[in-house]
């Protein structure tokens, strides 16, 4: 899976922050020009993501790559996703800028996978997707590990979906403005869904009002959303309707039998990372 775009000045500068100069202990230990052959190995069942990645790291610090697991496929205990060989400066300079990039992508990938297999488990069409909410300069690895693992993306920025919060609201001023201004734009969003965010029955009766193609709910619970949902697709069958807000492993399952279409959730950003080990093997001069 290569269809998030990482370009090389990223995958030098990953080096960079780790590597910019040299490695001191291999230059003073003399072993820099010594073959070698270098894996990474997860320690359990997990999800693969940024391989490739992984697989550029090695090969710009001067490394040859034998053979990788690729991103999206599932693999047992003790598998090396990645394995290269070449002298052991290029090798130790990729080591752990690699395993670092694997652990967090692995981990990301690997708790999507299980959310979206227990969603579907229960609601085989109700969509999992994920936010923009996660730090600052790892959008490319955010999405990659959650397409990885088999969810989609909710928004990737600001500038390609129409989402009016309840700040946006607060500060246009009321419904009736929302709605006037939505009238008064309209011709301009033919190609546009309009996203609501409703914390209450009201409010997702005053969105759909509004002209909201999609409601999203904040942080109602699924006992909530099971009573409204019904009423909400009587009144309006052209409704979408999303669930967010505080969705995990935990409450996936309740929340994906709750009436909505899709889950919108931001915990998958934050997984543990998953347990990759390194091998490095001497090779004949």
């Amino acid at each position: 899976m290569n269809s998030v775009f990482f370009d090389d000045a990223t995958i030098d500068r990953w080096i960079a922050e780790d590597a910019p100069l040299l490695d001191l202990t291999t230059h003073i230990l003399a072993i820099g020009n010594q073959p070698a052959q270098m894996q990474w190995v997860i320690r359990h069942a997990a999800t693969v993501a940024c391989s490739e990645e992984a697989a550029r790291i090695a090969t710009r610090c001067g490394a040859q790559v034998l053979s990788i697991i690729p991103s999206g496929q599932q693999v047992h205990a003790n598998t090396a996703i990645l394995c290269v060989n070449g002298p052991t400066e290029s090798l130790l300079r990729a080591w752990k800028v690699a395993q670092n990039l694997l652990e967090h992508a692995c981990g990301i990938a690997t708790a999507t996978q299980t959310l979206v297999h227990a969603v579907h488990s229960v609601a085989s069409k109700v969509a999992v997707l994920t936010t923009r909410k996660h730090p600052p300069g790892v959008k490319a690895i955010a999405l990659k590990s959650t397409l990885s693992g088999g969810a989609f993306p909710h928004r990737l920025g600001v500038g390609e979906t129409i989402l009016i919060f309840n700040q946006h609201r607060a500060l246009l001023g009321d419904w009736n403005a929302v709605h006037e201004r939505l009238q008064a734009i309209g011709h301009a969003l033919t190609e546009k869904k309009i996203v609501i965010e409703a914390e209450t029955l009201e409010q997702a009766q005053a969105a759909i009002a509004t002209g909201a193609h999609v409601v999203q709910f904040d942080k109602v619970t699924p006992t909530q959303l099971q009573a409204w949902c019904p009423q909400l697709k009587s009144q309006a069958p052209h409704i979408h309707l999303l669930a967010a807000g505080g969705i995990r492993l935990e409450n996936a399952k309740a929340y994906a039998t709750s009436g909505v279409d899709a889950l919108v959730t931001s915990s998958l950003h934050y997984a543990p990372p998953a347990d990759i080990g390194v091998k490095v093997e001497r090779l004949p001069q």
